[in-house]
């Protein structure tokens, strides 16, 4: 394939936090160090985009602490905010296999994903790879979890991984930073929790 475009919604949409998964190493306010990809480049290219579904937030990170973003593609009457990388096949794989604390290096069927729309490779968090369509001919890929949104209890992202989704989404470009708050406060797990002020605070803070 000559490039895919792997959509981030979460953490991964903020440009530093993605470069510990390409090149390695701790970004703030986390606690895990990334090994890396074997190919460390910067993404060509990265857009904003919208996709139907819905981001919320379950389970609990380990490295952020509090709940941790995922997508519903099914989810109806939503629209998910993300940010989509242009990266290589490799690296893809590199970044999907350290969201799924497996060894990166190993190349996933990706023509698959693509033909049949989704691919369950465990029952884990961020072991289902799923195809969102096509931007420039490429394929949209991203990785959630197996399950439906209201299938779990949703869980309030702790303030350094909501601050690192803030950034990322300012930074693609067509939402202004009120916007992004509002949009963050409103996902099922911080609503409730998390009000649009208190986001806006983040990022002034950041």
């Amino acid at each position: 394939m000559d490039g895919v475009w792997y959509v981030a919604y979460g953490s991964n949409t903020e440009p530093r936090r993605l470069e510990c998964y390409l090149r390695g190493g701790r970004p703030p306010g986390a606690s895990r160090t990334y090994p890396g990809c074997r190919d460390g480049a910067a993404p060509r290219e990265s857009r904003a985009v919208l996709l139907p579904g819905a981001v919320y937030f379950a389970t609990r990170s380990p490295v952020w602490g509090g709940g941790r973003a995922f997508h519903d593609p099914y989810a109806a009457g939503e629209t998910a905010w993300a940010r989509a990388h242009l990266v290589t096949a490799g690296q893809f794989c590199d970044i999907a296999a350290q969201e799924m604390y497996r060894d990166a290096g190993t190349d996933l069927d990706l023509a698959a994903v693509v033909r049949d729309g989704r691919q369950v490779l465990g029952s884990g968090r961020y072991e289902t790879v799923v195809c969102l369509g096509f931007l420039t001919g490429r394929p949209m890929l991203t990785f959630t979890a197996p399950w439906r949104m209201g299938a779990v209890p949703w869980r309030a992202p702790s303030a350094a991984y909501l601050r690192c989704l803030a950034r990322g989404l300012v930074g693609a470009g067509p939402w202004g930073a009120p916007a992004v708050a509002a949009y963050l406060a409103a996902r099922p797990g911080a609503a409730g929790h998390w009000t649009r002020g208190q986001v806006l605070d983040l990022l002034v803070r950041a």
